[in-house]
């Protein structure tokens, strides 16, 4: 993880689960991979809504796998849970 986004606890792991149980997946990773245009669009959806839903349109389980963590380093975001092909991301707010 980044210096401004520590690694998350197990307590806040979980809770930030709980809030994305319900969410559905407001940005779409397709044949492209991570584009320009994806990276802008995650970025948005983070800034309004913090915690998004995130999937993957890729069968290999290692390219998904790096998405993910390229991704989040970009944005400065924390991958909280991929389940499958679905990512649950968050990024604090900025006040």
């Amino acid at each position: 993880m980044t210096a401004e986004h520590p690694a998350l606890t197990a307590k806040e792991r979980q809770a930030l689960k709980q809030r994305a149980h319900h969410l559905n997946p407001v940005v779409m990773i397709g044949q492209h991979g991570l584009t320009e245009a994806v990276l802008r669009e995650t970025d948005v959806a983070l800034k309004a809504h913090e915690l998004i839903k995130i999937r993957i349109l890729n069968d290999d389980r290692a390219e998904r796998a790096e998405m993910a963590a390229a991704l989040c380093e970009r944005l400065n975001a924390v991958l909280v849970v991929q389940t499958g092909k679905i990512l649950t991301v968050w990024r604090e707010r900025d006040a």
